[in-house]
């Protein structure tokens, strides 16, 4: 797979690297698959991280995705609930994008909003914090860029058609999933693809052998891509289509109880994406980058009993052009965005009764210049424009500018340092579609600013990558409905998030470990984060270890182990009363055998949560029922012991 150089935060990436670094080196003839995850942003230097980790584990959500990134979090152990969080920050204050194609809009607030399948990834971006002036509008929080694979990254050298079955089973819950994908080169420069998944669970039971209700799914996936590459241009075309599909509470993050029973809730997300690039061989001030990008999403609850079908859907329509140009030691990345979104809701009998619409333009520029061979300082700023017309009729118009700037000292060839500030501004935009009705904003509402500084170090040296890297970021103004009623969003207040990271990792031959760990203490006016209180903004995480430990047999044999290990937080204060976070680990562990010695055919045996550990992940909602009048105020526990076999064939 050809890399990309582009400047990269190193200390995610480096954490990423020590976790999930496949072990490439021990088999010179035929690297596996791979998914790329990649972390970018502030402190930048050129580091990709290649990791076959989420075949190996065989993932199948959002969370699994980010098992091993000690930054990210995903709380929610139901697919359709699922939130994820960077440093504590939740992803409505992050800028996320799948090809290109901003996933912004909020349907219900007891839900995730990021649906992604695994066995599409070709690599994750992740960018911790405000950073660079290339990440997009309102990323307060940073950034998270999924990119699914092409028909290039499929297609072998001189093969015109193939194909790969994907097909595996569960034991907790019990599973199956069948994937199936098609490509083809038409000729030397046209090439398709075609995917489509079906995944159906029934109910799991969690370390304790409970049964949790309102776990079934049944999750449906196509995707049509069509390449076309000429050498100097290259325009990439495709279509998206997933569905999700269940009985679950009411409110999906809670568990069910008296006040909240189980219902139909089904989603879907369409997303269309053209992407366009223009790069001349020869031009250095001439690399082109654009996408044009439509997505809808759609949630609808059937609360038979009461007031029936209920509705909420998001519609957004934007495009995004950016051009690089070398000028003697400079990089200069400089385009614009523009972003329409409209979210509604309402019964069966009138499903776009209630109705928000707004928009963002913006331009930007960003600067990287090598002073010396050993120094790199990047300069950059957005400029953007944010339009809302709210459900009451009410008009919102703000603007701001976004400043960064970080460098990057190569003090020896096997030590770097690095430093940098960011700032990002996200004016009032369009809330959640099952709060639009009854909800309303404040008059006085203004936007959110995100300050962002961080220093970091890095040591690679043979074997052995460390790295260490210590933040802070702030967010003033964050928009929130506080709890209670009027439901009203307003400015609550400033929020901060301080922390550090610090990884070792060693690869030597056939074997690959390493060893993380992340502190973080986030507070919104001095009061620690809980989902129940801050649901959009925020949560409290233990210091969270992680580890892994992969082998390479042989060309045929790989095994491997990871852990999770979240100390417990005690006595943590909250506006209604204490709570606390019982701490916990948990160990995975997978078997990856080639019989014919080929790629072609892999099996894979996986078992996640090994030790059957009883847990509730730090991410969900935490356990507020000891608490009189909040029984019922708990995130579901994850599931048990889950055994899992899978077979991908190739031909």
């Amino acid at each position: 797979m050809p890399h990309t150089v582009r400047f990269l935060r190193h200390p995610l990436s480096l954490t990423v690297a020590a976790l999930m670094s496949s072990t490439a080196l021990a088999q010179p003839t035929q690297p596996l698959d791979t998914v790329q995850v990649v972390a970018d942003s502030l402190n930048n230097s050129d580091s990709v991280v290649e990791a076959d980790t989420l075949e190996r584990y065989q993932a199948e959500d959002l969370g699994e995705i980010f098992d091993q990134a000690p930054q990210v979090n995903v709380g929610g152990s139901l697919g359709i609930a699922q939130k994820l969080y960077v440093r504590g920050v939740e992803d409505p204050l992050l800028n996320v994008t799948i090809d290109g194609a901003s996933q912004s809009g909020s349907l219900f607030h007891h839900t995730g909003r990021i649906g992604v399948d695994p066995a599409l990834l070709k690599r994750v971006e992740v960018s911790a914090g405000a950073g660079r002036a290339t990440d997009g509008p309102g990323a307060l929080g940073g950034s998270v860029r999924f990119v699914t694979k092409d028909p290039d990254d499929l297609l072998r050298d001189g093969e015109r058609l193939g194909g790969l079955i994907s097909a595996g089973v569960g034991s907790n819950p019990e599973s199956y999933r069948v994937s199936t994908t098609l490509f083809g080169r038409f000729n030397d420069q046209w090439s398709a693809m075609g995917t489509l998944v079906e995944r159906d669970q029934q109910r799991y039971e969690d370390g304790n052998g409970n049964e949790q209700a309102g776990t079934e799914a049944n999750q449906q996936l196509g995707q049509l891509k069509l390449l076309g590459d000429f050498g100097a241009q290259r325009f990439t075309l495709s279509h998206e289509l997933r569905q999700d599909e269940g009985e679950r509470a009411q409110r999906p993050q809670w568990v069910i109880s008296g006040f909240n029973p189980l219902y139909s809730l089904d989603a879907e997300r369409q997303t269309s994406t053209l992407n366009y690039g223009l790069r001349p061989q020869g031009q250095t001030w001439l690399d082109l980058d654009a996408t044009l990008y439509h997505t809808t999403a759609d949630v609808e609850q059937n609360v038979a009993d009461r007031w029936g079908r209920y509705l909420g859907e998001s519609e957004t329509t934007g495009v995004s052009i950016a051009n690089t140009s070398r000028v003697g030691n400079h990089q200069v990345t400089y385009g614009l965005d523009y972003r329409d979104d409209e979210v509604t809701a309402g019964y069966a009998e009138d499903p776009t009764q209630e109705r928000e619409s707004g928009e963002i333009a913006g331009v930007f520029i960003q600067d990287d210049q090598h002073l010396t061979e050993t120094l790199r300082v990047g300069v950059g700023a957005r400029y953007d424009r944010y339009r809302l017309t709210d459900n009451s009729g009410l008009s919102y118009r703000e603007d701001d500018v976004s400043p960064n700037i970080d460098a990057e000292w190569s003090v020896t060839d096997s030590v770097t340092l690095s430093a940098g500030h960011a700032r990002a501004f996200r004016g009032p935009k369009a809330h959640d579609a099952f709060k639009l009705e009854g909800a309303a904003n404040s008059p006085d509402l203004r936007g959110e600013q995100a300050r962002n500084s961080e220093v970091a170090a890095r040591f690679e040296q043979g074997p052995w990558q460390l790295s260490a890297e210590l933040y802070r970021s702030t967010i003033d103004d964050v928009i929130a409905d506080p709890l209670g009623r009027p439901t009203v969003y307003q400015n609550v207040g400033d929020l901060e998030s301080d922390g550090y990271v610090l990884s070792v990792g060693y690869q030597w031959e056939a074997l690959s470990a390493g060893l993380s760990f992340h502190h973080n203490d986030i507070e919104l006016n001095g009061q620690p984060l809980t989902v129940y209180e801050y649901n959009g903004i925020g949560n409290t995480i233990g210091d969270t270890w992680a580890a892994h430990v992969d082998y390479q047999v042989n060309s045929d044999w790989q095994i491997g182990w990871r852990g999770q290990f979240v100390e417990g937080i005690s006595d943590l204060e909250t506006s209604v009363g204490s709570i606390s976070k019982p701490g916990y680990g948990v160990h995975d562990a997978y078997v990856r055998w080639l019989p014919t010695s080929s790629e072609d055919l892999a099996l894979t045996l996986t078992v996640n949560n090994l030790l059957d550990k009883q847990y509730l992940d730090h991410a969900s909602n935490a356990d507020f029922e000891h608490i009189p009048g909040y029984e019922g105020i708990v995130g579901l526990a994850e599931p048990g012991r889950d055994v899992r076999l899978g077979v991908n064939y190739r031909f």
